[in-house]
């Protein structure tokens, strides 16, 4: 049997999610991978950190691994662009505030790369809803029809420093390709399926879950379910998931925080979480709306109650540690994702005249918080 074709992949935003699928990728012993690391550290600092030390994985699922690096590390995407792709993967934050998915990727969008090579597909590894029109019309510009892979990703990592990535036991992604303004679509032409089958191969050989979706945007849309109720919560009082779930310890020789005091136990019960519940319905609402059907390939009636028991499993346990992204990102005083998440759900309820106003509420209040970071970010030198 012939061996299996190495592919070039591109990987740009290499925090805590793309460092755990750059490892994936490298894992599966089908890809070279290069990496550009653009946003957590300075990239002189970042080669000088691969030469000497490398990444540390700290991961429940595949172990210690110590001295990690890519096949390549480049400054920036320019150096990047010197060679065909076949997928490149965004692993970059999400928001529009402060640049775009095309602005990211210019050098692949213009000449001289969009004359000298194909246009690769894109793989977008972000959080929230609509991430994809952007770069889809910009792609639209070159003349070119648009190969993008949209994905919805459940991963529990965390970037503990700029070279030590802490991952737990779950990296699930379900892979779909994006058909713009179309929620209905759910059968593959023969392209399409070929290219999924493709990137499922790749990325299950390198050790992840993957779930090919004929139509991955209720995935998504799914997924900002537990986005809507559970990044808002955090972000806002400032306290992890545990405090709606987690009882005192009841070992005097086990000491955690946060959660629920005795004594206003009851008042969480009675309206915090029925407001989460009732939140939640309206992204159901919105969700018939769209055109997705009450079953489990759609988004189900019971899916409100079915997040927030979820969460009440993984978060009531004294280990619980992982915090949401979006509040680790408010915490650190960088931009959080307000818009791919709360906005666009705001937006493609307001097209449909469909009543959000819980949703509107949360993503009115994290406007706020959205605009102090970014009042800061913009006074730092």
């Amino acid at each position: 049997m012939a061996a299996a074709k190495v592919q070039d992949v591109l990987l740009v935003g290499f925090g805590a999610v793309g460092a755990m699928y750059a490892l994936i990728l490298q894992r599966s012993g089908l890809t070279r991978v290069t990496v550009v690391a653009r946003s957590n550290y300075d990239a002189i600092q970042a080669d000088l950190l691969f030469k000497d030390h490398g990444v540390r994985f700290q991961s429940a699922k595949y172990g210690v691994i110590t001295g990690w690096r890519p096949d390549r590390l480049v400054r920036s995407i320019k150096e990047a662009a010197d060679r065909p792709y076949s997928y490149v993967f965004v692993a970059t934050k999400a928001i529009p505030e402060r640049t775009s998915t095309p602005s990211i990727l210019k050098p692949l969008l213009s000449a001289p790369y969009a004359e000298q090579y194909p246009q690769p597909t894109y793989v977008l590894l972000q959080n929230g809803l609509n991430v994809e029109v952007d770069l889809y019309h910009a792609i639209k510009q070159l003349g070119k029809e648009p190969s993008i892979i949209s994905t919805a990703l459940r991963i529990n990592t965390n970037l503990l420093k700029p070279n030590v990535v802490e991952h737990g036991t779950v990296d699930q992604v379900s892979i779909g390709m994006y058909r713009h303004n179309d929620f209905t679509t759910d059968t593959n032409t023969p392209p399409e399926a070929a290219i999924l089958e493709d990137l499922s191969t790749i990325l299950t050989a390198g050790g992840s879950n993957v779930q090919v979706a004929p139509e991955v945007q209720r995935r998504k849309f799914s997924k900002n379910f537990f986005n809507v109720a559970f990044s808002s919560f955090t972000t806002l009082t400032g306290h992890s998931v545990p405090a709606l779930f987690r009882p005192p310890p009841s070992d005097p020789s086990v000491s955690y925080t946060p959660y629920i005091s005795p004594t206003t136990a009851h008042l969480i019960s009675d309206h915090t979480l029925p407001t989460i519940r009732a939140t939640l319905q309206e992204l159901v609402v919105l969700g018939r709306a769209l055109g997705y059907p009450d079953s489990e390939d759609g988004i189900p009636s019971t899916l409100p109650d079915e997040v927030i028991e979820g969460m009440r499993k993984l978060y009531v346990v004294p280990e619980s540690t992982h915090k949401p992204s979006m509040m680790l990102d408010a915490e650190k005083g960088q931009a959080i994702e307000v818009e791919a998440i709360f906005g666009e759900v705001v937006r493609m309820a307001q097209e449909r005249d469909i009543a959000v106003p819980r949703v509107e509420m949360l993503y009115a209040l994290l406007l706020v918080v959205q605009n102090q970071l970014l009042a800061k970010l913009e006074s730092t030198p």
